[in-house]
């Protein structure tokens, strides 16, 4: 049996890649396809050498740089590969992947992290963000993601079985495409991420500066909590706003990026991490309870999945508005709470969501859809991994 991955870009090892590793675990023999392939060399290992099979987007011009300025010609360069001798195709969506052309002697499971976040619902914000409320220029971009909505919805048709990186994503996927999906949290590395033995002071923030993160909100909160340390990590197009939202504030020390042994180190000794965010899911989240570090985060996207309301042994508190005093709140419920939330805990939490599971779930997943879908007579892709 011939088994197709089809990936949305490679550009950077991140996230979406970590999925995309952890599925040629799964399935060594399949083939790679991707809208462009610009990975650098020192980032390609986890390919273990496959070639991958790129688009003609690859070649356009300034495509190394900006190819997402070529976002009208995606839906058209994914239908273009050829994936008719291909038995089992798995997408790895969260733009176009999903729109790679099957027939009906084929299974397509599309692994998504979200439907296109900003074509549907988060349009609005988008436009904001980018300052394109208004004008010909805005005009023009609300008519092409009015497009890629219309394609969008009916490339879903073309997919068999939908997999959700989260609950939350499991209703978007409802709610765009009135489809079901089966939740199967990410991979995440919880063997890089281990508990310290030192002591813990002060709280810690690691993240890109991007609106959605709200970092300079976190920033404003800690203003009110002169007696709480807080260091935040990372860079970005926000970085202004994080400035002046902690500028004057002697307990915020900000600092750039810094290399994962030191990352590691930051979680290890801070007492807790915060999250403004909504996230799709959340792996720095995770990360950070595998190396036995409670976790402050906003209650809704993924967190609602790591942090169950169910839970015996809470490890976290969640706040319900993305306000300045619902996270000042928060931490003085967790200084009041904090005893209770051991590292051990922490970890065990973590532990739900390591790589191993993450390519049992798979594996069970792509199992039930063969059963499904697939033509009588035919092998199953755990067999076919089983005998190489």
């Amino acid at each position: 049996m011939k088994i197709a991955i089809v990936h949305e870009w490679l550009e950077h090892y991140a996230g979406s890649e970590r999925v995309l590793e952890e599925l040629l675990n799964c399935y060594p023999q399949a083939d790679i396809f991707a809208v462009v392939d610009f990975l650098a060399d020192d980032d390609r290992n986890f390919l273990g050498g496959r070639p991958v099979t790129t688009s003609f987007i690859q070649k356009l011009p300034l495509a190394r740089k900006h190819f997402r300025n070529y976002l009208q010609l995606m839906p058209l360069a994914i239908e273009q590969f050829d994936l008719t001798g291909y038995d089992l195709v798995i997408s790895s969506n969260h733009a176009v992947a999903k729109g790679a052309l099957t027939g009906p002697k084929q299974v397509h499971v599309c692994y998504m992290h979200s439907p296109i976040r900003y074509a549907w619902d988060l349009q609005s914000q988008y436009l904001r963000e980018s300052g394109l409320t208004r004008g010909v220029k805005s005009l023009y971009i609300r008519w092409l993601l009015h497009r890629i909505r219309l394609w969008d919805a009916m490339a879903a048709n073309g997919v068999d079985h939908f997999l959700a990186n989260s609950s939350y994503i499991a209703r978007r996927i409802q709610k765009t495409y009135r489809r079901d999906a089966e939740v199967v949290p990410p991979p995440v590395a919880v063997e890089r991420f281990v508990p310290g033995h030192g002591a813990r002071s002060g709280y810690l923030v690691a993240s890109r500066f991007v609106p959605y993160k709200r970092i300079e909100l976190i920033a404003e909160a800690f203003r009110e909590l002169p007696e709480c340390p807080l260091t935040i990590v990372g860079t970005g197009t926000n970085e202004p706003q994080v400035r002046r939202a902690a500028a004057g504030a002697p307990n915020i020390t900000l600092r750039p990026p810094v290399p994962h042994a030191e990352l590691v180190s930051l979680m290890q000794s801070a007492k807790a991490m915060v999250f403004a965010a909504e996230e799709d899911f959340g792996i720095t989240m995770v990360e950070a309870q595998a190396c036995g570090t409670p976790v402050i985060a906003f209650a809704e996207g993924g967190a609602r999945d790591i942090f169950p309301a169910h839970s015996v042994a809470p490890t976290g508190v969640l706040f319900e508005t993305q306000t300045k005093d619902a996270i000042v709140s928060a931490v003085r419920s967790f200084e009041a709470r904090s005893a209770t939330m051991v590292p051990a805990l922490c970890r065990e939490n973590a532990l739900r969501f390591s790589a191993s599971l993450f390519r049992t779930r798979i594996h069970a997943a792509v199992e039930t859809a063969m059963a499904q879908f697939r033509p009588r007579g035919t092998v199953s892709a755990r067999a076919v991994h089983e005998n190489g």
